[in-house]
């Protein structure tokens, strides 16, 4: 007998990494985001995609604890996530990257990398000043888990260049590396593929696809339909703040509230 109603949401909520229920925030009298409820399931790539200024960054800033929420409820891992910090939420596992790329300057691509890597460094601080065997140990296996990360996105050439000199894309991809290096347990990516070129787009696809293979769930908000249609196992579509249509990448593109929110915005720019 299928499940309903409430039956069938703790159903998901439990099969769930993440479950958002009812986010709703409102700036100045204007409610940006109204009744948003989705899930990212384990070893999955999920995508909440819309037009410009739909609402999407606002809902993983809400997720995140950016922004407090007037109403909702997240839950990660089966915790709720009201009242902690967006370092803590970090901390459960929960690392997600920003719009415009965040590089550390005066840091090289193979440092910034490491960084990542460094949140799950089980060495003290002391040790690593007196730079004992088993802090060395450590080091090197990040390093060389860092060097493998640039050459999976092809910026192993770049690997002493300082970060802020690289092209935007290359520094959107080096971001999305270094919030690999964190282990994440939902790596929530926004709008990685801003800026990025045919071939470094390619780059990301083939590393979304890797990261699912490694069993890593992927919460992402993107503009680019091409990239969430060759990528996502399920599509989440916000408009004016309100979620639209759920379901998987064919039936988003045969929806007709998808087509007229955001296909047809778009093919209309293009015309």
């Amino acid at each position: 007998m299928a499940m309903t109603g409430d039956h069938a949401n703790a159903s998901m909520e439990q099969a769930s990494v993440l479950s958002a229920r009812h986010l709703t925030k409102s700036f100045g009298g204007l409610k940006a985001i109204n009744d948003v409820s989705f899930d990212a399931a384990p070893n999955q790539v999920t995508a909440m995609i819309g037009p410009n200024g739909a609402g999407k960054t606002t809902v993983f800033n809400l997720i995140t604890n950016i922004l407090s929420k007037d109403a909702g409820q997240v839950r990660f891992l089966g915790r709720d996530l009201a009242r902690m910090s967006a370092v803590k939420i970090a901390g459960l596992g929960l690392i997600r990257t920003f719009q415009s790329a965040r590089v550390f300057p005066g840091m090289t691509a193979i440092e910034n990398v490491m960084v990542g890597g460094h949140r799950l460094a089980s060495h003290s601080g002391a040790s690593q000043t007196l730079w004992l065997r088993g802090a060395r140990n450590e080091e090197r296996r990040i390093l060389r888990r860092a060097e493998e990360m640039l050459e999976l996105v092809g910026l192993a050439p770049f690997r002493d260049t300082h970060a802020t000199e690289l092209p935007m894309g290359a520094q959107k991809l080096l971001e999305v590396v270094r919030a690999l290096m964190a282990q994440p347990k939902l790596l929530c990516l926004d709008e990685p593929a801003a800026g990025l070129n045919d071939t470094e787009t390619q780059e990301l696809a083939n590393l979304l696809r890797a990261i699912r293979t490694l069993g890593i769930p992927v919460l992402i908000v993107e503009h680019n339909m091409s990239l969430v249609m060759n990528v996502a196992d399920r599509v989440v579509v916000i408009d004016s703040g309100a979620i639209i249509a759920k379901g998987t990448p064919s039936e988003i593109q045969n929806d007709s509230r998808v087509i007229e929110a955001y296909l047809g915005s778009e093919n209309d720019a293009a015309s």
